[in-house]
């Protein structure tokens, strides 16, 4: 496969920005957000800090704000306030006419660096020696686009936090066995929930290129790709034990990107929407632990005062790649939409664009 995106002018930013206050900051977003008017569209990630967050036109998880960009046919620039496979996967939705930018190029995803290209290939070459062709690839959609593209090549699919159980089970409908990239945990904590055996999955380790798994392989259904979310592996089982024995009352609701052990000791379990709707309609009073992302667990705390909300791990730090975009690099991004030097431009690769939207479409279909 070829190059993944073209990076026109990917700068650092200007000092002047870093000098500028919040104030001046936030009326330069206002100014070029009414200049732009409908040409515009900013999409905002959970998971962004506050001070950006203010100004997305749409707020949500990675796949709805992709599908919402490629809907508005008016937005010449799509400006995307998340990491880089989020802003891959705008452009791959959206028309060849519209322009898709990252504020920060360092915004990527520790977990979508975990699978790459090179990696996937080595992997499918030995696994399909052993398991011929009764395997089928999903990946999560945390993952960049040559991942998608691969998947998409080989007949599989993407997978959202919300709909893993379903295309888990389309999966399982085409083929024996299912290679399940790049989260392990969602992998697995998917499959504990159809029922499949713990001794019935396998990782793949694609640092050493080997399959870790004890016992006969013909009886292997799910091979689980070795990587994982840095902010969720930060939940632990001691989290869990503190808060049931500190505030027994106290409900533990978590991301299903957290560790087997974690999701199985926690009340509920589910995507990020799922988290914010469940708390939504919690009775006022009612009491929770949430193990998620930190600016997300701080903004849901700020929108119910009525309810007594705590991180369960009250040490966590927010997602410190999706916090590189802040205010001074989402004006200078929007600065640069004014004299037509637009940098950080997301453009995927046409040959793989088309074969990670056939994964996509797949999922859409399905689910």
């Amino acid at each position: 496969m070829s190059i993944l995106t073209a990076m026109k002018k990917n700068l650092m930013i200007p000092e002047k920005y870093k000098q500028l206050t919040r104030k001046e900051l936030e009326c330069r977003v206002k100014e070029v957000k009414n200049k732009f008017g409908s040409k515009l569209f900013i999409p905002g990630h959970h998971y962004q800090k506050d001070e950006v967050i203010q100004f997305a036109d749409a707020t949500g998880d990675s796949l709805k704000l992709a599908q919402l960009a490629a809907k508005n046919k008016e937005a010449d620039y799509i400006v995307f306030c998340g990491v880089h496979f989020m802003a891959e996967t705008a452009d791959i939705l959206t028309s060849d006419a519209q322009k898709v930018i990252l504020p920060d190029m360092r915004a990527g995803c520790s977990m979508a660096d975990m699978a790459d290209e090179q990696q996937t290939d080595i992997a499918w070459e030995k696994l399909t020696e052993i398991f011929g062709e009764t395997i089928l690839p999903l990946t999560y959609i945390n993952s960049t686009a040559a991942i998608k593209s691969f998947v998409g090549e080989n007949g599989g699919a993407i997978v959202t936090s919300s709909n893993a159980h379903t295309m888990l089970k389309w999966a399982f409908k085409k083929k024996e066995r299912i290679l399940f990239l790049p989260d392990q945990h969602l992998g697995r904590n998917t499959a504990v929930d159809l029922g499949i055996d713990l001794d019935e999955m396998a990782v793949w380790n694609p640092i050493t290129n080997k399959l870790e798994y004890d016992g006969d392989v013909s009886k292997i259904k799910i091979i689980l790709w070795k990587g994982h979310c840095s902010v969720h592996m930060g939940f632990t089982v001691q989290n869990v034990m503190d808060t049931r024995s500190q505030f027994p009352d106290r409900k533990i609701i978590v991301h299903p990107e957290c560790r087997h052990e974690v999701v199985k000791l926690a009340d509920m379990a589910g995507s990020t929407s799922y988290i914010i709707k469940t708390i939504e309609n919690s009775e006022p009073g009612s009491s929770w632990a949430i193990g998620t992302e930190m600016n997300l667990v701080n903004r849901i705390i700020q929108n119910h005062p009525d309810k007594n909300i705590v991180s369960l791990n009250p040490q966590m730090c927010s997602c410190m790649t999706m916090n590189r975009i802040d205010l001074p690099h989402l004006v200078w991004s929007l600065d640069t939409l004014e004299d037509n030097s637009t940098h950080n431009l997301i453009k995927v690769d046409a040959e793989i664009a088309e074969n990670a939207k056939l994964a996509l479409e797949r999922m859409l279909v399905n689910s």
